[in-house]
């Protein structure tokens, strides 16, 4: 079948009876009350068909590994020797096929070394039910006469820590009662040094309620915050899975639980008579809500992943209710457990019975983190800058995985190596060209080359030399330098064009540094060429200054990897034309200066590299952000003052975006989740939405500076702003930047 998402994870009950009396327990005190019709023990004939029915679906699905939990009832009543056939017979199984994850789910009563020598002879790591201190655990985990299970369950804990058992420790599970000592719950908790510690809301419906104190609709958030802050207070001693889910949804990452966010179940429950059923949860709701009318002798796993019942829940966004998907935190709780949205008159499709309560959990955990959660990136655009550098490194290097062999790059890598290695002066000069903004383009093109399996290794290894002997001459350095040169040329980034031949000619140079510049021997010839030398043969890069405090920017028009805009460039400019070009830039960036300073200077930061393009402005003026670092802009090169002062400053701010989302998670990526925008005829992506609202706030902002302001303009960035506050797919840095846009227009308005 085709669509399905195959299951990952298998609960399977070994035993359907339990030898606590907990009430507040799903299976025997919610309202499937299946458990009474069920062998208490599984069959050694269910154990076989299921392993081989998860097999057979690993198989179809090339699936690397999947997870077995044995569950009951309690699990360990089963005894060593079912259990030990459970470990034989999936063991067998999978092997082959699939890695193996076995766990155990158990209260703990009954464990012993017999089964943890078991559980240690076949990997099945243990997960333990306590929900708190002892206080905590007493109110509901009693035996049927009313004992305390609390110091057996402690017992057990000890001898799961102690050796040779330690590594089978997989965490505690605690079930929460608002009644309960937050404070005192946590301490308990991490005293037993966990590897994981989950909290679970009770499970309730709208048809059954959890117990709120006072009617508060917020109680189980106060509680769970007041966790939370005693978590951070303590250090995050011991990872809770609750908290790292928000904290990952708030970053644009996956939910990291099934009671939280939207990502898509794949879990299937097999019960000791071997009847197939959904989530186990969902006996909280109503008699047979978990049944599916499949079992293991007669259906496969695919027909389960295809019940409706199933596909409901892998539905993400569109599984869940109106309301919810409106709201701006569906991201992070994903309308709640889908068990607890449950109402009689229309099933499934509300909110969470807990739905106060994880918007004001969420809502706390963002505002408790969002300033050090923040990427620092956003509001220093020297760390952006440092992360710009450092990201173009890690694809370098991605790239020497790919060409280290090649005799050519060999060399060349050999070379950058002693660069690096030449002190402050070779750093400083490695740094300079691998910063090129082009250095990037090319390093991501091999790559996408290598990937399609059409990588010319010889061609990038010429790069590659040509950026190396650049470093050298750059730093002044006593290093060999010889490059191969194609068609009688060869580009040095950052410095220039060098011609060593007739067009079609190909050979080898050796270059060195000049008391001049620097020189160039080709065969038993030396020619000088640089800044001083007057060579015609060299044709250098050349410069602008955007002002007396600025650092000179580059007019990039020789590199080959300059054709990296969505119009080509142009082709070297003659000395007049770059002198025009010069002054335009000069009164394009005065106009900007006198009309929105403080988004000039903020245009200015970063800039290193201009390219001009071939023809005109294109409607609106906006300037080009090609494939390339942060520091590089293509503006139209017969584009007016006006014209060119509005791409610089729409350039910038599109390249600044960019470089943003390259090195920072402004938003998810996990769905197709279209918005209004009030530029264009159909929904965009959020993505889409916020870089016109970033462009179009400085645009507004100039337009108005210019006496030419676009009728409506700011009510309708306004607009704009409102539904990226509610767009849920934002980060907490993406919701820093959407603050930032709406502070700008507010002093634009005024």
């Amino acid at each position: 079948m085709t669509g399905l998402i195959a299951f990952r994870e298998i609960v399977l009950k070994v035993h359907s009876r339990c030898d606590l009396a907990c009430d507040h327990c799903y299976v025997y005190e919610h309202a499937d009350q299946s458990w009474r019709a069920r062998p208490k023990v599984i069959s050694p004939e269910v154990i076989s068909h299921t392993a081989s029915r998860l097999a057979e679906h690993a198989r179809d699905h090339a699936l690397p590994s999947v997870t077995v939990i044995l569950h009951g009832g309690e699990p360990l009543l089963a005894g060593t020797a079912r259990l030990r056939l459970v470990c034989e017979e999936f063991s067998r199984a999978l092997t082959g096929t699939a890695a193996l994850d076995l766990r155990i789910h158990t209260n703990g009563l009954q464990l012993s070394t017999r089964y943890l020598d078991l559980f240690d002879e076949f990997g099945v790591r243990v997960g333990i039910s306590l929900d708190g201190d002892r206080a905590a655990n007493d109110r509901h985990r009693r035996f049927a006469d009313g004992r305390t299970s609390h110091p057996l369950v402690l017992a057990a804990v000890a001898l799961l820590r102690s050796e040779p058992y330690r590594h089978l420790y997989q965490g505690l599970l605690c079930t929460v009662d608002v009644a309960n000592d937050p404070v005192a719950v946590l301490d308990a908790l991490v005293e037993l040094e966990p590897p994981r510690v989950d909290f679970l809301l009770p499970h309730a419906t709208w048809e059954t309620p959890p117990v709120r104190p006072d009617d508060a609709p917020d109680a189980y958030a106060r509680w769970l915050l007041r966790i939370f802050d005693h978590w951070e207070r303590l250090g995050r001693p011991v990872p809770v899975r609750l908290f790292e889910s928000l904290l990952s949804t708030l970053r644009g990452g996956p939910s990291l639980t099934e009671s939280l966010g939207l990502a898509p179940t794949d879990l299937v429950v097999v019960e000791t008579d071997g009847t197939l059923e959904q989530v186990d949860s969902l006996k909280s709701a109503f008699e047979g809500a978990a049944a599916t009318g499949f079992n293991v002798f007669d259906h496969a796993f695919d027909q389960v992943a295809a019940h409706p019942g199933v596909r409901a829940r892998q539905l993400g966004l569109a599984g869940v209710s109106e309301s919810c998907r409106r709201c701006p935190v569906v991201r992070s709780c994903g309308g709640g457990l889908y068990t607890h949205r449950y109402r009689d008159r229309n099933g499934f499709d509300n909110p969470s019975v807990y739905c106060t309560d994880l918007r004001e959990l969420v809502d706390g955990v963002e505002g408790r983190t969002a300033l050090r959660e923040t990427a620092p990136q956003l509001s220093d655009p020297a760390e952006l800058a440092r992360s710009q550098e450092e990201l173009t490194r890690i694809l370098l290097a991605r790239l020497h995985a790919d060409l280290g062999a090649e005799p050519g790059w060999a060399r060349a890598w050999e070379l950058l190596a002693a660069v690096e290695q030449a002190g402050e002066a070779g750093a400083d000069a490695l740094d300079a060209v691998l910063d090129h903004p082009f250095t990037r383009t090319w390093v991501l093109a091999a790559l996408d080359a290598a990937r399609e399996g059409r990588q010319d290794g010889p061609e990038a290894a010429r790069r590659l030399t040509a950026l190396a002997v650049a470093a050298v001459l750059r730093g002044g350095l006593d290093l060999p330098a010889e490059v191969a040169y194609r068609d009688g040329e060869v580009y040095l980034p950052t410095l220039g064009l060098l011609r060593l031949g007739e067009p079609g000619t190909e050979g080898r140079a050796a270059l060195h540094v000049t008391d001049e510049g620097y020189a160039v021997r080709d065969g038993r010839t030396e020619h000088r060429f640089g800044p001083a030398a007057g060579d015609a043969r060299w044709q250098p890069v050349r410069t602008w200054s955007p002002g007396p405090d600025a650092a000179p920017v580059a007019l990039e028009d020789l590199d080959p990897y300059r054709n990296c805009f969505p119009r080509p460039p142009r082709l070297r400019l003659g000395t007049g034309e770059a002198e025009e070009w010069r002054g335009r830039l000069d009164r394009a960036w005065a106009l900007l200066h006198k009309a929105v300073p403080e988004f000039a200077r903020a245009a200015a930061a970063g800039l290193t590299t201009l390219t001009p393009l071939a023809g005109g402005p294109r409607a609106g003026g906006w300037g080009e952000a090609g494939r390339h670092g942060p520091g590089a802009l293509g503006v139209p090169y017969a584009a007016g003052v006006r014209e060119t002062a509005l791409a610089l400053l729409t350039g910038r701010r599109r390249t600044r975006l960019r470089a943003l989302t390259e090195v920072a998670d402004l938003y998810a990526l996990d769905g197709e989740w279209q918005h209004p925008s009030p530029w264009r005829e159909r929904p965009v992506p959020v993505s889409r939405l916020l870089a016109d609202v970033h462009e179009r706030v400085a645009v507004e902002a100039y337009r108005r500076a210019t006496a030419a302001p676009e009728p409506g303009g700011s009510d309708r960035i306004h607009r704009a702003l409102d539904r990226l506050s509610e767009a849920a797919e934002l980060t907490t840095t993406g919701k820093r930047l959407v603050a930032e846009l709406r502070y700008e227009l507010k002093a634009v308005d005024a």
